[in-house]
């Protein structure tokens, strides 16, 4: 009998938006003592060049997101006379990799479920996390009370550092897609003490595109100079590497962290002039968007000098967003390389066990993810690629050299199998695997 599931993705901590980017409290499960001083402290906050922040502003602020939260969207972010959320001032600051000692991992005591961190639900992949739990749902043989073997829980984060730190920390939390140039810094930087034996790779997954969307009067990059300008969730992936992105094209924005929602509706009331996203095209959310109506279109990102050492050049094309992009024209922008990460539990213990049948389902059922049903990303998707300066999860490093013909099969059962650009070769996915080498190197220098 088949068995079915229950999706219930966990929503944790929305409605913070004091803290620092990147120090976040090791414990992962709560605010520390020293955090929840600086929360009910009215002296300490964040300034960032817009002025301090009073007690009841930020009480008030964030009542606002939990209640917005607790209803599912970013209901009345911006229902004031201005644009509100975390305001991060108009320098485009990139946030501290400070030290903050190794955390603590904690152990879930559910036998059945694996917790997979993941983004927003508007971002894609949100989208591939709840394919992933459908998929593997299906066709598990039921014990005679219902059980099966294991359940995919996707936990809804803000992404970037937040999740990494979550798998770091959180019982239940065992697996988190992720950019790895956030989980390279991480490493270097020894944010979370030595990681390199606490995080392990799965499997390398697709490239996430930067979308600029902007107001009809903004012609160029250049244009947003002293504009307001959505950067996503508090310290998301878009937030910390969307300041990286908007300094070396020497652009300096107020910049201020809504939700998508929020942001274009800020963007539709004249008070926010772009909102940026970091996500996998298309992202479904903005193939809703009536944006010729409403004159909102995709911005550039050149791909400067600055940008070659860890971003990708991609392209925003017609198919991709016929709402947004017409017909035969096109939109260059930059990606970063994302990976499935997992805790590197101790071999034999029962979340270990838990992540091989996973990792075994994952990698054995991958063709289904390639239908026309689920999301195109996963056509980028090369399970044999390596990731340099990382340990594979040894259980899947062992069906790769299992089934070296049936990886390649799964490959090309996609039929055109898409690269990170956006391209079709081989010799293009090799370039890509070279340019991952080359940076390993180079942070060797």
């Amino acid at each position: 009998m088949a068995a079915t599931i229950s999706f219930r993705p966990v929503v944790r901590r929305v409605g913070r938006i004091t803290t620092s980017r990147l120090k976040h409290s090791p414990d992962g499960e709560s605010m520390s003592h020293r955090e929840r001083a600086g929360w009910w402290s009215s002296s300490e906050t964040e300034t960032h060049g817009t002025g301090r922040v009073g007690f009841f502003a930020r009480f008030f602020a964030a009542t606002l997101l939990v209640a917005a939260a607790l209803l599912g969207g970013q209901i009345g972010a911006l229902a004031q006379s201005g644009p509100s959320g975390s305001v991060s001032g108009p320098a485009n600051t990139r946030a501290p990799l400070n030290s903050q000692g190794a955390p603590r991992k904690r152990v879930s005591e559910n036998r059945y479920t694996v917790g997979f961190v993941t983004g927003v639900p508007y971002s894609t992949e949100f989208a591939m996390v709840q394919e992933i739990a459908t998929v593997l749902a299906r066709g598990q043989e039921t014990g005679p009370h219902g059980e099966v073997a294991f359940r995919v829980l996707p936990m809804v984060e803000t992404g970037g550092v937040r999740g990494i730190s979550d798998v770091l920390t959180l019982a239940g939390a065992d697996m988190v897609i992720a950019p790895v140039i956030l989980v390279d810094r991480l490493r270097d930087a020894k944010t979370f003490g030595d990681i390199r034996r606490k995080l392990v790779y799965i499997t390398l997954l697709h490239t996430e595109e930067f979308h600029f969307l902007v107001r009809p009067e903004i012609g160029s990059i250049a244009d947003l100079a002293g504009k307001t300008v959505s950067l996503g969730e508090e310290g998301s992936a878009t937030d910390v590497l969307g300041r990286e992105v908007l300094d070396a094209e020497g652009v300096k924005i107020n910049a201020v962290n809504l939700g998508l929602d929020a942001a274009l509706d800020g963007m539709r009331r004249g008070q926010i002039s772009a909102a940026l996203l970091l996500s996998g095209k298309p992202v479904r959310f903005l193939l809703d968007l009536n944006a010729r109506l409403e004159g909102i279109r995709l911005l550039p990102i050149p791909y400067s000098r600055a940008l070659q050492r860890d971003f990708l050049p991609s392209t925003l094309r017609h198919a991709d967003y016929p709402n947004i992009i017409a017909d035969g024209e096109s939109v260059d922008t930059v990606a970063i390389q994302s990976a499935l990460f997992a805790y590197n539990w101790p071999a034999r213990s029962r979340r270990f066990e838990l992540l091989e049948t996973f990792t075994q389902g994952f990698f054995s059922r991958f063709s289904e993810f390639l239908a026309d049903a689920h999301h195109p990303k996963w056509r980028e998707v090369n399970l044999a690629a390596q990731l340099p300066g990382w340990q594979r999860f040894r259980p899947a490093q062992r069906w790769l050299e299992r089934n070296p013909t049936g990886e390649a099969a799964v490959r090309n059962g996609a039929g055109n199998e898409r690269t990170p650009t956006g391209g079709s070769s081989d010799q293009e996915k090799k370039l890509f695997e070279e340019f991952l080498r080359w940076r390993e190197l180079q942070k060797g220098k």
